[in-house]
């Protein structure tokens, strides 16, 4: 069982394509009730409780709707709830509604309310559909804070789901309609690694013209005129006179075209002609064969009123016209009455029928998402909700069980799939088996992660597109990628090195839709040492991690800009900035602020950094490393950045200049004003640092007359202190130190300590005669001896500072030694003058 909730369902025209999948309507909402008997016409809810008309604003209403889904679970016995759709009331954010009223931020906050109700019931998806600028548009959250409906989306729900928001055309995806909207669908976590967002919007269709359409359609040309065979073939009369202002206009061509005042639209004023005002450019306007029919307005039972004519006929589209355009199924009731019975009444007790109801019917048709368009949606969640996705283990097992690690026999399985397993379960089964390497979890780039890059992309205006994939392994990136790109023309190059993964990737490949309109040319070569012949619009992906092969170490570094690293990472990022005028890549979280990274860092705050992912430890599952993702425009100037924390559901849009600040020792991308506050009242890079990496485990001895303690970070207290911890404590014999760089520090008083790899920084005054192995760092003043009181001494445990340190330090969650680059926090406060 599929279960569904409609928010705001109107007359349910396009909430009746999850009907069409096999869906159950758990309930529905809609706050006039002649909508909402449409709805029931078309039995859209299995029990009649289902069908709750009012304002959703008001507790009853959502109480309501809450107990039916209480019903349901004890009933029906449902878990949960799969969908949520809301297309809320767009009042002020309409370009069509010329009259906004002041009221309209608080008539938008209708969105909030679908928002809370998402939140509350937590489906597995959600669905908004609204106008183009429905993110942009200020609506008062649930904090009364006014702000853009993206920001209350992200406050309220961004902890919980991925989403993606895309506006589209309904003529690319089904509908002889030409629209703009905004669909933003929503997945929950728990479900964001078997399918992603982006993948669940309809597909993009060649248009359809009206000549397709509606040209076998019967002729009507007497006023009024009804189908025999079809009752909602028909169209409201009008008066006889205004015939002659449409009669002898040819496609595209406006009544006010006509050089005669009298086949103008017009008045007779004390008997003379008034030529009526053109309001609008596509009012009395006869519409194209051979082109996409138009969008449609409530009021298109008026002549008057928006691209409304037939492309031939002297009269509006007809009812059944609009819903073909529309893609209405011919199943579709408007009222309770057959349309057999309704065809077989009398021409006179048809005319009835429809002065009765037309003006209903066209005003729902006007308001309506075309069917296909949630039907496309329903049956991708359907395919999903219905697919098995293999979690980490039952993948191991597939592995070993099918001897999968031999690439032939991986090879053979994927392209016969013995399991019929979905896409996402075969490309985990594929990173898998086709890695050398033990860590299990490393190679599966997740849903998720990709989501959120392709959220952040903003095509150009243009038709046609370059794109390469540096290294695309076995392909995860690539239906993100068409996706985005789905209606431009695109060449998308996608490269690795193994060609065994490109040998799966174009298998895995095959069982997607490729559309006709790209062109995937793919290429067996080290990156860093292809000859490209063409310049890319776009560079996105993942490059590899880790260090260079010392057999390519020289030749790397010749061409590489920073020369002080060896992860390879580096290096793609070199090259990918000389090739692309649109960089979008993920690394490890440590390029921010290592010693290593700082001469990328010094040539990439040149350019322009437009966003900045930070996925901390979610964006390879199992993996302990934190991961980020720039998005670099290398020929562009440097102004705002977007920084999306994924871990903290955080979003800041910062000045570029401010985070990467000249006079700070890297970037810090969540610099704010508390954190400028203690920059104010200390003196920075007064330390360098010292570390022994020397006193392992295997050095260490029994406590004994001849041996000294070894401090470790848990012996420094918050107060300045040593503490003896039993079971934990270490000792080293005195005369092993003499070899050690640590036996330097020893006995000097102008030094202090401090814990490595902590969120929880404290610093005491070197306690003569102790060693100190790798977990506690030591802070060596640069100039002259730093005498720091009590008072400083206990500020470093401060939860201000540590607040600060969280800041200087990005989050990071790994990485968190205190280096050459970060013993610049370590400062000191200014005294009072």
């Amino acid at each position: 069982m599929r279960t569904y909730i409609s928010l705001f369902s109107s007359a349910g025209v396009g909430c009746y394509g999850f009907k069409l999948e096999d869906f159950d309507c758990v309930a529905t909402n809609e706050l006039i009730e002649r909508r909402l008997n449409i709805q029931k016409n078309n039995s859209k809810c299995k029990y009649s409780s289902g069908y709750i008309c009012g304002d959703i604003t008001k507790d009853e209403i959502k109480n309501k709707l809450y107990s039916e889904i209480v019903m349901w679970k004890k009933k029906e016995k449902i878990a949960n709830i799969d969908v949520v759709i809301a297309t809320p009331p767009c009042q002020g954010m309409s370009v069509a509604n010329h009259k906004k009223r002041k009221d309209e931020i608080i008539r938008n906050s209708l969105v909030v309310e679908s928002i809370e109700f998402i939140k509350k019931v937590h489906p597995t998806f959600f669905v908004f559909e609204n106008v183009p600028a429905f993110m942009k548009t200020i609506c008062t959250d649930t904090d009364k804070v006014n702000k853009p409906i993206s920001e209350a989306i992200e406050h309220n729900l961004g902890t919980e789901y991925v989403y993606i928001s895309k506006v589209i055309n309904f003529k690319n995806y089904g509908a002889c309609s030409s629209r703009n909207r905004t669909i933003v669908i929503g997945v929950s976590k728990e479900k964001a690694d078997s399918i992603s967002p982006i993948e669940l919007f309809p597909n993009v269709v060649p248009e359809k013209t009206l000549r397709k359409v509606i040209g076998k359609m019967k002729v009507l040309n007497k006023m009024g005129e009804i189908d025999e065979k079809d009752i909602f073939h028909s169209f409201r009369p009008y008066p006889e006179y205004m015939r002659c202002w449409i009669h002898n206009l040819k496609e595209g061509q406006s009544a006010f075209d006509n050089k005669d005042d009298n086949l103008k639209p017009h008045q007779i004023i004390k008997g003379k002609i008034v030529v009526n005002k053109q309001k609008n450019a596509d009012k009395y306007t006869r519409q194209y064969w051979d082109k996409v029919g138009p969008c449609i307005h409530t009021r298109n039972d008026q002549l008057a009123s928006q691209n409304t004519i037939h492309p031939k006929d002297d009269r509006v589209f007809s009812i059944r016209e609009l819903m073909k355009m529309m893609t209405v199924p011919d199943s579709f009731k408007w009222t309770d009455d057959s349309f057999e019975y309704l065809n077989s009444l009398p021409v006179r007790e048809k005319q009835k029928y429809l002065k009765k109801e037309e003006i209903k019917i066209r005003q729902s048709l006007g308001e309506a998402v075309p069917t296909i368009i949630f039907k496309e949606i329903a049956h991708k969640i359907k395919e999903t909700l219905d697919s098995k996705n293999l979690n980490i283990k039952e993948v191991i097992k597939l592995v070993n069980d099918y001897k999968l690690s031999i690439v032939e026999n991986l090879k053979d399985f994927i392209s016969k799939n013995p399991l019929k397993l979905n896409l996402v379960s075969l490309s985990k089964v594929a990173e898998l088996a086709n890695t050398k390497r033990t860590d299990n979890a490393a190679y599966y780039t997740n849903k998720s992660l990709i989501n959120e890059m392709i959220k952040e992309i903003e095509i150009d205006n243009k038709e046609s597109f370059r794109i390469l994939e540096p290294s695309v392994g076995i392909g995860n990136f690539i239906p993100f990628i068409l996706k985005k790109f789905e209606d431009k023309t695109v060449v998308l190059d996608v490269l690795d090195i193994d060609k065994d993964s490109l040998d799966i990737a174009k298998i895995l490949l095959k069982k997607i839709n490729i559309p006709k309109n790209v062109k995937i040319n793919f290429i067996n070569d080290d990156f860093l040492m292809h000859n490209f012949d063409n310049k890319y619009d776009y560079i996105i992906g993942n490059p590899p991690f880790g260090k260079i092969p010392i057999s390519k170490k020289k030749i790397y570094l010749e061409k590489s800009i920073n020369k002080n690293t060896n992860n390879i990472c580096s290096f793609f990022l070199d090259k990918a900035l000389n090739i692309s005028k649109n960089v979008f890549l993920v690394f490890p979280k440590f390029l921010l602020n290592t010693p290593e990274f700082a001469k990328s860092r010094e040539y990439i705050s040149k350019m322009k950094v437009k966003c900045i992912l930070d996925f901390g430890e979610k964006g390879f599952p199992g993996v302990l490393i934190e991961t980020i993702a720039l998005q670099i425009l290398p020929l562009s100037k440097p102004n705002n950045t977007k920084i999306v924390s994924l871990s903290k559901c955080l979003t800041m849009i910062q000045k570029q200049h401010y985070i990467m600040a000249k006079e700070l020792p890297y970037w810090i991308i969540y610099r704010n004003t508390m954190f400028d506050s203690v920059l104010k009242k200390m003196t920075f890079g007064v330390f360098n640092v010292f570390r022994d990496r020397q006193i392992t485990n295997n050095e260490l001895d029994k406590p004994s007359k001849t041996t000294i303690m070894v401090l470790k970070s848990r012996n420094i207290t918050d107060n300045g202190e040593i503490q003896c911890i039993p079971g934990y404590d270490s000792y080293i014999e005195k005369n092993k130190l003499n070899n050690f760089g640590v036996f330097n520090y020893i006995y000097r008083d102008d030094v202090y300590l401090t814990p490595n790899m902590t969120y929880k920084p404290r610093v005491i005054r070197n306690p003569k005669g102790y060693a100190v192995n790798g977990s506690v760092a030591i802070l060596v003043p640069k100039k002259g001896i730093i005498n720091l009181s009590q008072k400083q001494i206990k500020y470093f445990s401060s939860k201000e500072y540590r607040d600060f340190y969280q800041i200087a330090r990005n989050y990071q969650t790994r990485s968190l030694n205190v280096d050459s680059c970060s013993v610049y926090f370590y400062g000191v406060l200014k005294e009072k003058k």
